[in-house]
């Protein structure tokens, strides 16, 4: 029989908050918890945001899904270079000063230089001439969902000018750890090297000015290329700076891009590594900080942002009127297109025969992950039949393991829904066709994008961490954006609610995680529910090894609790760990049957394994 791949530990960050603790799950569903759930959660967001818990209102301004604040950049004011052609007046010539260090290494050949004092120097030319003027314009996007208010991350280790991607990556691997409540050193000590796998990648890259959006742009702005932004901008370099300074790890390692699916793409990988016996722990995530003047550009000239423009015209608003940005993102409502957002989200992913003997937490469980292209296509954005197949193929899978009223009743079909007009009737089609062929009539459908808005390369890992929230706390978050499907949309076997839907944690079996991806990338995960995990251990392991399990598991449990409080209390600390326990050859010890690394308890095998 198959591993089955437990979710052990998940973490990370979004503009809701901090995933683990479902803390973020909590802040989009804030309005159906009890009291406590509340206060709760406006605490663990206080102490990120270095507010006071009180400061209810103000959190809930600077969450989610807003207005672009001014420590990203001003939208209405976005520096840019305007070319102009200078023609001398009739009868005269084009005359100006500069300074002698910065005249071009290739004079023009119509420049005629006269030397000043004070080295300076005079050009004049007779001819029109193509020059740059500095201006500023306005965006034609004000809004996107960025971190809360106040969370730097930047400020809590050693991020040595590091893009915000990759600060970002920092952050969800450490609040993935945190949420295992285990030690990590002990827990990677307990199985070979090279039984761990780690896979993880941004969707774009970090294109901010420490990546690739600085080494793009620097000649353009006159400025000196660093020694950093090619590397640090890969998209890799998401898996790369938690291997190297967190997780100390040697076993498999890589980055899968899949557009919006990268996060599914990456979890696919894990889900294998651990069915197959190649690796005990697999780790899979994304991290991703689009939030640039430049991405918002391209986004907005492909049509797939949500504009000013279309926002207001979409509500109807006279001019001047003003905007509730809050409201930009709509999921298969009347809507005008998405909300570009932030965030990083990792998954500890734990064989099934190891998370029992560790005595592991237990989130849930990932038994499948489906990824198919689109096939020819007419245009490279447009939808294809890659999503049909994924989602059909996991519900299939979801099928085989619940009861009738499990798979029927008790499963979430997660939109990818990234508020476009394309995918409200794309996705809908799949999703309803599928339900009808399987025979659901009433599937409800989430799409948190209205919260968290379009992270790219973690979409996925945002609607992971929502659904182990329902899991937890039995919330099926509303798409509250919106007033209702729009008339193109498909939902006769579907049920998309505008309002939060609390199903209880004991009626969720299952959900379908669908995530679609520019250029054809498709993919649609299962997550199964805690409850459900526990049933299909206790029919392999046994009654009496669960039971170990759930004595085994109390102090896990505990640390997880402690971790939450102290995060909630003091706010986060990351682990990073620069220069730390380096190896280099002559820590290896080597022969033909294995190799041992020194600090590794392990050896690793090197003849070929029989799993």
């Amino acid at each position: 029989m198959q591993h089955l791949p437990l979710v052990v530990g998940f973490g990370g960050i979004n503009a809701a908050g901090r995933s683990s603790g479902h803390n973020g799950y909590k802040r989009t569903v804030i309005d159906a918890l009890a009291k406590s759930q509340v206060d709760a959660t406006w605490q663990s967001l206080s102490a990120l945001m270095q507010c006071d818990a009180n400061a209810t209102d103000y959190m809930r301004k600077h969450t989610l899904v807003r207005r672009i604040e001014e420590q990203y950049f001003d939208p209405d004011r976005i520096p840019w270079n305007r070319a102009v052609n200078l023609a001398p007046s009739q009868g005269q010539r084009i005359s100006f000063e500069l300074s002698k260090r910065d005249v071009p290494e290739v004079v023009p050949a119509d420049w005629q230089i006269q030397e000043l004092e004070g080295g300076r120097l005079r050009v004049t030319v007779d001819a029109a001439m193509a020059v740059t003027i500095q201006d500023h314009r306005k965006l034609g996007v004000s809004c996107a969902a960025q971190l809360p208010t106040g969370f730097d991350p930047a400020a809590l280790y050693q991020s040595r000018n590091h893009p915000r991607g990759l600060q970002l990556a920092i952050v969800g691997i450490s609040d993935a750890l945190g949420s295992m409540g285990l030690d990590w050193d002990e827990v990677s000590q307990s199985v070979r090297p090279d039984q761990i796998s780690m896979y993880s990648s941004s969707a774009i890259g970090q294109m901010d000015e420490t990546g690739s959006g600085g080494l793009l742009g620097a000649r353009l702005r006159g400025k000196r290329v660093t020694s950093k932004q090619l590397a640090l901008g890969l998209p890799q370099m998401t898996a790369d700076f938690p291997n190297a300074y967190v997780l100390g790890h040697i076993g498999t390692t890589g980055g899968n891009i899949g557009a919006c699916a990268t996060f599914h793409y990456n979890l696919r990988l894990a889900v294998d590594d651990i069915q197959s016996g190649r690796a005990k722990i697999a780790i899979a995530g994304s991290s991703e900080a689009p939030i640039t003047p430049e991405q918002i550009d391209g986004f907005m000239t492909m049509g797939a942002m949500a504009t000013d423009e279309n926002l207001a015209a979409l509500d109807g608003l006279a001019s001047g009127e003003k905007i509730d940005y809050t409201r930009t993102c709509r999921p298969f409502g009347e809507n005008c297109g998405l909300a570009i957002g932030e965030a990083s989200q990792y998954v500890i992913l734990m064989a099934d025969d190891l998370a029992l003997e560790l005595g592991a937490s237990i989130y849930g469980a990932v038994p499948g992950v489906f990824v198919n292209a689109d096939g020819h296509k007419k245009s490279i954005s447009g939808p294809g039949v890659g999503n049909y197949i994924t989602f059909a193929k996991a519900a299939a899978l979801a099928k085989s393991l619940l009861d009738e009223r499990g798979f029927k009743e008790q499963t979430l079909a997660y939109a990818h829904g990234t508020g476009t007009p394309q995918n409200r009737t794309s996705e809908s089609h799949i999703f309803n066709e599928t339900a009808k062929a399987f025979g659901a009539s009433d599937w409800l459908v989430p799409s948190i994008k209205c919260f968290v808005g379009h992270t790219m390369g973690p979409a996925g890992g945002d609607q992971l961490a929502s659904a182990l929230g329902v899991a937890e706390h039995g919330v099926v978050p509303g798409i509250v954006t919106s007033t209702g499907p729009a008339d193109d949309v498909h939902h006769s076997h579907l049920r998309i609610a505008s309002e939060h839907t609390n199903i209880g944690a004991e009626n969720f079996s299952a959900a379908l995680l669908n995530a679609k991806g520019f250029g054809g990338n498709n993919a649609t995960a299962v997550m199964l529910s805690t409850a459900v995990v526990k049933k299909m251990l206790n029919e392999k392991h046994g009654s009496a090894a669960l039971t170990r399990w759930q004595h085994s598991s109390e102090n896990a449990r505990q640390a997880v609790s402690d971790y939450d409080a102290q995060c909630s209390r003091d706010g986060m600390s990351l682990t990073y760990r620069f220069g730390h326990d380096v190896r280099d050859g002559s820590h290896i010890h080597i022969d033909e049957n294995e190799l041992r690394v020194d600090g590794y308890s392990q050896t690793i095998k090197l003849k070929p394994q029989v799993n």
